[in-house]
């Protein structure tokens, strides 16, 4: 993992207005054995160590978060490769990213505790979590748990109860909340679990598969639960629940309960050979790029030889940027390049909130 600070060239002086120095997080997977217990490793280990032992598949993936034209950065990104395992054994790997608003605690503690409440439940479930339904089950329980924490945290970022006292207990608290959209990757399947506006799309044969539909207060089934709640959608710069919130669901935002609810929609999809990325981004993407020129930019970027021939001088200096000892326990730098173009590209089209992008190449993990 790497943070570097960079100047995006040509972007103008309204870059300026983000009061933190724009941060660009660039994340590679290493390899993990056990729920919560990570090693990092060379994709590629000597001949003798192969003939020692069985090492876990690599998933390749790369992330990249920007505070954007935003003065706040609210974003968070969680990358988990191997983060749990199935009763069966089989590996599963966690990639979420939470869009934060009213300030960053919610999106921050979530970045922290969800892949660790997800793999709570995935265990309870033992031997059931194999089936789908369960499965779906141990994610939308961990989702309640998460929101659950996050109600009871003060904004000063101390979790509860009991209630904090500080100066920004109270009302700052409960009108902070984020988005979250989970990927859950494993040899043969695909979960992803959505709840607020950020999004995932699947690219298969070159076809952009939208894998979560975002929760806008005017989704004709949000209207209408939101108005059976007791609650309004007011249209202000947009459709707003009570005039507020630009989404229908999300975690926090207890001044908003119980007609904001954090119960994720979720979606099982089986893998295939067709299957070539999965790229997951915040609103400040998708707000300026469509989920088919995401894909298109994500698969022309995974493709030999991009590396050479897709990059503009600003983001090769990025990927270029990072450690020789992070370069040794990098497995994907080409999705990398993949989430730092798409961040890019976004930027270049104005978008006017951070912007977070995970590309995961499922070319190949097909089958591990």
């Amino acid at each position: 993992m790497a943070d570097v600070c960079v100047n995006m060239a040509g972007d103008g002086e309204s870059l300026a207005k983000c009061c933190e120095p724009r941060r660009l997080r660039i994340e590679h997977a290493g390899e993990t054995s056990n729920c919560g217990e990570k090693r990092v490793a060379s994709a590629e280990p000597p001949a003798a160590e192969k003939r020692t032992r069985t090492v876990a598949p690599v998933v390749a993936f790369g992330s990249v978060s920007l505070c954007g034209l935003s003065r706040e950065m609210e974003d968070a990104v969680s990358v988990r490769p191997a983060f749990c395992r199935l009763a069966g054994g089989e590996l599963l790997h966690f990639f979420a990213v939470f869009d934060g608003h009213g300030g960053s605690h919610v999106s921050a503690m979530c970045r922290e505790r969800m892949h660790e409440l997800v793999a709570e439940e995935i265990g309870r479930a033992g031997t059931k979590a194999a089936n789908e339904e369960e499965w779906k089950a141990a994610v939308e329980r961990a989702f309640a748990r998460m929101d659950e924490v996050v109600l009871a945290a003060c904004a000063c970022g101390r979790p509860g109860p009991p209630p904090c006292g500080c100066e920004r207990s109270g009302f700052e608290s409960d009108v902070v909340g984020s988005t979250a959209v989970v990927a859950i990757v494993s040899r043969s399947r695909i979960l992803v679990a959505n709840c607020g506006d950020s999004r995932a799309v699947l690219s298969r044969s070159g076809r952009a598969l939208p894998l979560s539909d975002d929760h806008k207060p005017d989704r004709p089934d949000e209207l209408a639960r939101i108005e059976a709640a007791g609650g309004r959608v007011i249209y202000l710069n947009g459709a707003r629940v009570h005039g507020i919130l630009a989404m229908s669901r999300a975690l926090g935002d207890k001044y908003l309960k119980p007609v904001v609810i954090s119960e994720p929609e979720v979606v099982v999809m089986e893998r295939t050979r067709s299957d070539e990325c999965l790229v997951i981004a915040s609103d400040g993407l998708w707000d300026v790029i469509s989920n088919e020129l995401a894909c298109d930019v994500a698969r022309r970027c995974l493709e030999e030889g991009a590396l050479s021939s897709g990059a503009d001088d600003v983001t090769r200096a990025v990927i270029e940027n990072v450690t020789d000892e992070e370069k040794e326990q990098a497995s994907a730098p080409r999705c990398s390049l993949a989430a730092a173009l798409l961040a890019r590209l976004a930027l270049g089209r104005k978008s006017a909130d951070n912007i977070s992008v995970i590309v995961v190449d499922l070319k190949r993990s097909f089958g591990h």
